[in-house]
């Protein structure tokens, strides 16, 4: 049992002062006590908050991040943001494929988050080919959260058609597809690489309406539920405005709609972007009990939309931050840009603040710890005794967290002028980040670089 001291920590009960938490060694926080110190434990040297789960990331479009800010044709736009994407997919090895994953992990952990769904569909070799090993590229996401001690919650990906009603895939999707036997097998053997490591578990992605059919998408929970029934399921919808006209012309109904009746979506599920609801979905979403996932750094740079916030928030709605593309690595920013967006769209301030003096900041920070810990479908997300230990440790040398306490530290964090909010990082009851700095940083950097400068020339 392993004992530290934080002179203010966020529980769930909310702030507390000099609290004694106490790890046990299988990475869980066996006391979380208030008002208590205790001779020998370790002082921790800022306030003390939940790290941040990252509930969707596609790890290999780390290495795309600003390659694509370049006037294109008129109406450049997600679909046309996609080709290049497939293109710059065709020179990636199972090696690149881990080496950027180890490299934007360890970014992630050094800006706050400490675990992360992986929505991994990049299966095939180049040509198409499955690799001798189902799991080959998928162990390889697996290795690189091991390496860089984030929590994982890996999400294989069925990919199987080009657009509603099963249209054939394209060529530059060939490193996606699947049959539903091949992909059992990849699921099947990407189950036994996590099973092992108590911070990783399995889940699946049926990728979008647009790429599964109705059958398809019964079949592949099927596969999921013969391993885990409790295991999480994530897909992509109504992100933009021309897959809910297609959804419309293929089935007469909106996708989250569809989803809502066709696929009795529940508390396990987590419905990614979500952007382009209408009211009627917007609160059966909420009612749902399921996890809207939102990537506002991601949405904005490929010109979504913005999302239903208020109106969901208020019927009790849940939600979860990603960082998607990963044009930014950052928890707080993606939550600046989620109530910017919609101070932007409706013309006000403090949109999602709900009640008079409530802190905006401590609403956001705890309502997408909550969610993301259910999309990842691990006990992450509070400082309470049998959650794990996965904590952020506050810089209070940063000036502008400096004379905060409370929730106006996370006002600060996230909508201040705060440069380096984390200080140190613990996951599983490991120190991950001390300082701002990863054992493991040097080594993942100088790795990714060589495969930057392979695949830039």
């Amino acid at each position: 049992m392993k004992a530290y001291f934080a002179e203010s920590a966020l529980l769930p009960t909310g702030w507390a002062d000099n609290v004694l938490f106490e790890v046990a060694q299988d990475g869980l926080i066996a006391k979380a006590e208030p008002g208590s110190a205790v001779a020998g434990a370790e002082r921790l040297r800022g306030a003390v908050i939940p790290g941040m789960p990252n509930l969707h990331s596609h790890a290999f479009q780390r290495a795309m991040a600003g390659l694509t800010e370049k006037g294109g044709p008129q109406g450049d736009s997600f679909w046309s943001w996609r080709k290049l994407m497939y293109g710059f997919l065709e020179n990636l090895g199972p090696d690149d494929v881990e080496a950027i994953a180890t490299q934007l992990y360890i970014e992630m952990l050094r800006a706050g988050y400490t675990c992360v769904a992986e929505f991994h569909y990049l299966h095939h070799d180049p040509l198409g080919r499955p690799y001798n090993n189902p799991a080959e590229t998928g162990g390889r996401i697996a290795s690189a959260a091991r390496t860089a001690g984030i929590g994982l919650t890996l999400l294989p990906v069925f990919y199987a058609h080009g657009n509603f009603g099963g249209i054939a895939p394209t060529g530059g999707q060939r490193r996606f597809i699947n049959s539903i036997d091949g992909f059992g097998r990849v699921l099947e053997a990407l189950a036994g690489a996590v099973k092992e490591d108590p911070a990783q578990r399995i889940g699946v992605a049926p990728h979008s309406l647009r790429a599964v059919t109705p059958e398809e998408l019964r079949a592949v929970i099927a596969q999921l539920e013969h391993i885990d029934a409790r295991a999480p399921i994530h897909i992509h919808a109504a992100e933009q405005q021309q897959e809910v006209d297609d959804c419309l012309g293929w089935s007469g109904t909106r996708p989250v709609a569809w989803l809502l009746d066709q696929a009795q979506t529940d508390a396990r599920w987590c419905i990614v972007h979500a952007t382009h609801m209408d009211a009627n979905e917007t609160i059966s979403l909420a009612r749902s009990g399921a996890v809207a996932g939102l990537c506002p750094t991601t949405e904005g740079d490929l010109g979504d939309g913005f999302f239903n916030a208020a109106s969901y928030l208020r019927a009790g709605g849940r939600i979860g931050i990603g960082g998607d593309s990963h044009a930014a690595v950052d928890p707080f920013l993606e939550l600046r840009l989620f109530e910017y967006g919609q101070r932007l769209k409706l013309e006000r301030r403090n949109v999602l603040a709900f009640a008079i003096g409530d802190s905006l900041g401590g609403q956001l920070y705890r309502s997408a710890c909550a969610g993301g810990a259910q999309a990842l479908g691990q006990n992450v997300g509070q400082l309470a005794p049998g959650f794990r230990a996965d904590w952020v440790v506050l810089n209070s040398d940063d000036p502008a967290l400096a004379e905060q306490s409370g929730d106006g530290l996370l006002d600060a964090a996230i909508f201040g002028p705060v440069r380096a909010p984390v200080r140190d990082v613990m996951v599983a009851g490991q120190w991950q980040v001390r300082d701002g700095v990863h054992a493991q940083g040097e080594a993942s950097l100088k790795r990714y670089r060589s495969v930057m400068k392979r695949l830039l020339n």
